[in-house]
Parts: structure tokens; sequence; C-alpha cells
């Protein structure tokens, strides 16, 4: 089986957020880079099925320049094959999607992970969109995934208010959060394995950018906080109202 895991480069959680002067991109200098932890839900799970003694070849892939291969080869580190880099800016979620089913077009994967969202944008949009250039079934926010054989499989994902349990063929996109997986932390023995590691530049598809981020703004100061006495619950109530809340 060949599984296909994508991941994004994003700034670690604890990062604060700070622009260029002009608004046009984030502001890079001091921020530390991790692999989006979503991603790596997908990861855990695709090194689970070959612990599991299904015989499973793991290809971990991200679309950035090269400072995106310090996050390809800590995927190396906690169990992936091998690595692809495909060459270009990940500025647009709908042209990553195109460059990524371009490359895993006609390469006969038969699983591809993806995070329900990078925490940087949240957009939740590319494996989606991934699916449909693939014309695969998707299954978004998947909670379980288990391989009821070469063809087929079961999955669990979040639906409001319960669970939804569905059974897809195979090739299938899934979007992974908690609970398909825990994380894993490399071991000295796979960091320096990662090394040997192949990690494949490749040529982005010709693909035109579906749109350009024109600027970056924070959002609006928070106003001032009004407190209300507990014997003003009639004040609270009327300024509720002005304000269209209530």
């Amino acid at each position: 089986m060949k599984i296909l895991v994508c991941v994004s480069h994003v700034p670690d959680t604890t990062t604060k957020i700070q622009f260029e002067s002009d608004g046009s991109a984030l502001n890079k200098t001091g921020v530390t880079f991790v692999i989006n932890p979503y991603d790596e839900f997908g990861l855990s799970r695709a090194i689970g099925f070959k612990e599991e003694g299904k015989s499973v070849n793991i290809t971990v892939l991200c679309v950035g320049g090269p400072e995106v291969e310090p996050t390809l080869r800590k995927a190396l580190a906690i169990g992936a094959d091998d690595a692809v880099r495909i060459n270009t800016q990940a500025n647009d979620p709908a042209y990553v999607a195109a460059q990524i089913a371009s490359y895993a077009e006609g390469k006969e994967f038969d699983l591809i992970f993806t995070g329900k969202e990078s925490i940087d944008y949240n957009g939740s949009t590319v494996p989606g969109m991934l699916a449909e250039h693939l014309l695969w079934p998707f299954v978004s926010f998947a909670t379980k995934m288990d391989l009821q054989d070469e063809e087929r499989a079961v999955l669990h994902r979040e639906v409001d208010g319960g669970e939804e349990v569905v059974e897809t063929s195979l090739p299938v996109v899934v979007s992974c959060q908690k609970g398909i997986a825990e994380w894993r932390i490399p071991n000295m023995r796979g960091i320096m394995a990662a090394r040997k590691k192949p990690l494949a530049v490749v040529s982005p598809a010709e693909i035109t950018p579906y749109f350009q981020t024109v600027r970056y703004n924070y959002p609006p100061p928070k106003g001032e906080c009004v407190y209300f006495e507990p014997d003003q619950a009639g004040k609270l109530i009327e300024t509720l109202a002005q304000k269209g809340l209530i």
C-alpha cells in the first residue's frame, strides 16, 4: 500500500503574529516553524498501519521552498519512508491542491492523508479540492480509520451531536483530526536515519495561481469592558437590547 501524507510548514502555536510593515506577509523573524499538528495525526496513523503488519510505503509531501525541508526531515525522522518538496510557494489553497493532485496523478497511491486544516490559515479547503481534482472519495474530520482489506476502509468522523461511521473504497482522501492517532516523538535512531532517506525536489506543474493575498490586517482592538453590579440586571438587559444583541 502506498500512502501520501501532505504536511504544511506552519508557525508554532506560541508564535506572536507580526506582519511586515506594508502588511504583505508574515514577519518570520524569530518564528519557529513546525509540522502542522493535524497533518501529524495523519502521519502517525499511516505509521500505525505499518506497525500493524501491513505492507506500507509512506511518502510525505510539502509544497514550499527550501525553508520547509526541516519540516520534511522531521516527518522522515518520525517514520515516513521518503519525502517530496514541490518547489513553489503555498500561498493559495486552490493552487496547492492542484499542485498536489498533479504530483499524485498516476503514482498509484492508495490513500492520501491531510490534516483537517492548517493552524495558520484554518481554511479546511485543500483536502476537499484535492479529492475533486483526483475524482476520489473524500472523508473529512476523521477520528478513527481501519482498513478492511486492500480495497476498503471504515472511518469514524465527528458530526453535530454525535459520530458518523462510513465505509469507502480505496483510493480515498482523508482529512484527520485529534483521535485518529497519537502524535509521535522522533527518537535519535529516527533522526539519524532521516538524514539518509530520500528527499526529492520536484518542479511545480504549470498552473496559474487562483488568487493573490494583497494585504494582512490585524483584527480591530477590543472595546472597553462595561461592568454591571449584581443589582443592575435591568440595565444590562437594556444595554444588550440597544446593541441588538438580544
